[in-house]
């Protein structure tokens, strides 16, 4: 036990210390903790989320928008994923509730962990689309039946529609 509660410490101060960052990362500024609502006992303690996005005061996550909930949601995911990276990971839909300028963030996030962890990314934003390397898609043919598409934008050319491709290690 003891053992446990002192990987389980080390792990979390890293993950706290690495939300900070990215929390910060994902909105442009402000700033947020992670602490253990009951120290004492870590088998019962729960994990207590205050952000600050810029220009706010700090709140719980109740308070927070729906955007901002989901940026400080993906600040933890993304925490975590650092601290100990996996070989890939899923994302449904995680983007689905932030504005561009938040998009650009989250996939300057997703670009810098890409580096050690291979994302397959579920989204109907253009602009998370814009950062992968392969998109695949379903679509409707000519004859009413659902097509598979495939696209490796490492295969097209550097030029693609007048302006420079850029391309992330996000898949």
């Amino acid at each position: 036990e003891k053992v446990m509660e002192r990987e389980f410490r080390k792990t979390f101060r890293a993950i706290a210390e690495r939300f900070k960052e990215y929390f910060s990362m994902l909105f442009g500024g402000g700033s947020a903790r992670l602490s253990l609502s009951d120290g004492d006992s870590l088998a019962t303690t729960g994990i207590e989320i205050i952000a600050r996005p810029p220009g706010k005061r700090p709140q719980s996550l109740a308070l927070l928008s729906g955007g901002e909930r989901a940026l400080t949601a993906a600040a933890l995911i993304f925490s975590v994923l650092s601290v100990s990276p996996p070989p890939f990971c899923i994302l449904d839909e995680v983007d689905a509730a932030l504005d561009e300028a938040n998009v650009g963030r989250f996939r300057d996030a997703l670009g810098r962990l890409g580096r050690d962890t291979q994302f397959i990314v579920i989204t109907h934003n253009r602009g998370t689309v814009e950062a992968a390397q392969t998109i695949y898609g379903v679509s409707m043919g000519a004859d009413n039946a659902s097509q598979v598409l495939s696209l490796r934008l490492e295969d097209l050319p550097a030029d693609v529609g007048g302006r420079q491709a850029e391309v992330a290690r996000v898949a």
